[in-house]
């Protein structure tokens, strides 16, 4: 593993140990190690270096959103009335639960945000009550996710 200023290279035992772990981070390691045909302390010692460069962070568990009866996924682009006023909206919008992720873009909107909601009742209570309500919020475009059809990390 080489790290180069901000940028760290990976060989290829690494990648395999990543493919593996993104595929499934219950999978043992013992397993993974037979695999590739090193030992468990290796990849142990691997995966503390990649942690430390920074490359792997934590681990979660993936949550079925629609079972807990969340259904309507949208992104919505937030215009604010001054560039300025960005660190206070995403402070505000970091106070939605709803909200999923939030991107500061170039192009019309200021801020991109992801959202999911129980249904459009909901998306509409949110955008009406909560997100145009932020000060500086002059406008928003929603977009509704009607499928998603890719979800899947970088790949190695």
């Amino acid at each position: 593993m080489k790290t180069n200023s901000l940028i760290v290279e990976i060989d290829g035992i690494d990648k395999e140990i990543l493919r593996d772990l993104m595929e499934d981070a219950r999978k043992p390691i013992l397993q993974i190690a037979n695999k590739i045909g090193i030992s468990g302390a290796a990849i142990h010692q691997r995966l503390r270096k990649l942690e430390q460069s920074g490359v792997i962070s934590g681990s979660k568990f993936t949550v079925n959103h629609k079972i807990l009866g969340y259904n309507t996924m949208a992104f919505v682009g937030i215009y604010l009335d001054k560039a300025a006023r960005n660190p206070e909206a995403v402070r505000d919008l970091k106070k939605i639960p709803e909200v999923l992720e939030c991107h500061y873009t170039t192009g019309n909107w200021s801020i991109l945000i992801k959202i999911i909601c129980r249904d459009n009742q909901h998306l509409m209570h949110l955008l009406n009550t909560k997100i145009q309500a932020i000060e500086g919020v002059s406008r928003t475009e929603t977009f509704i996710s009607l499928d998603q059809q890719i979800d899947r990390q970088i790949q190695l």
